[in-house]
């Protein structure tokens, strides 16, 4: 009887830690996934204060050094130094530009995270004013946001393509 137990008592603990190590697995998933979601929600937080506000260092930190800007008309912006000599080239052209509102509406984000690269589709509405002389202009848009986790574990813009 005792040689069988023994045997027995050994299967049982392997089969015990499997599946212990696959709930601790999971459970590091989804604690993974959770700061994921908080980081990306502090991207968007950032994102949205940065536009309002026009920072142009802001508007240049949320993207990744290899990010891509795709607006309809325009060619396309690659890299941080392209996408920031495009801002400074619109504040020069509309010295007065003021974001009066910005409200992103996205989807999706919750379940399209893999590898450290993450994607939302979403609407947005904002108006601004060229000039302070000028009347508001309104847009809705609808686009695409592609993000990558940073080695910090922030999340940073890799690819931004609108329809407006």
């Amino acid at each position: 009887m005792r040689r069988i137990a023994i045997p027995l008592i050994f299967l049982a603990g392997l089969a015990i830690g499997y599946y212990a190590r696959g709930a601790v697995g999971s459970l590091q998933h989804k604690d993974a996934h959770s700061a994921d979601l908080a980081a990306i929600e502090k991207l968007h937080q950032e994102d949205i204060e940065v536009t309002l506000s026009q920072d142009p260092k802001g508007l240049i930190d949320v993207w990744t050094e290899d990010g891509v800007r795709l607006n309809p008309g325009s060619p396309p912006v690659v890299g941080r130094q392209a996408i920031q000599a495009d801002n400074e080239k619109g504040r020069a052209q509309n010295p007065g530009f003021k974001v009066l509102n910005y409200a992103p509406d996205l989807r999706n984000i919750h379940v399209q995270i893999a590898d450290g690269w993450a994607y939302e589709w979403g609407e947005t509405d904002a108006k601004f004013q060229l000039s302070p002389d000028s009347p508001p202009v309104s847009m809705h848009g609808k686009g695409v946001r592609v993000m990558r986790r940073q080695s910090d574990g922030s999340w940073k813009f890799a690819l931004v393509c609108g329809n407006q």
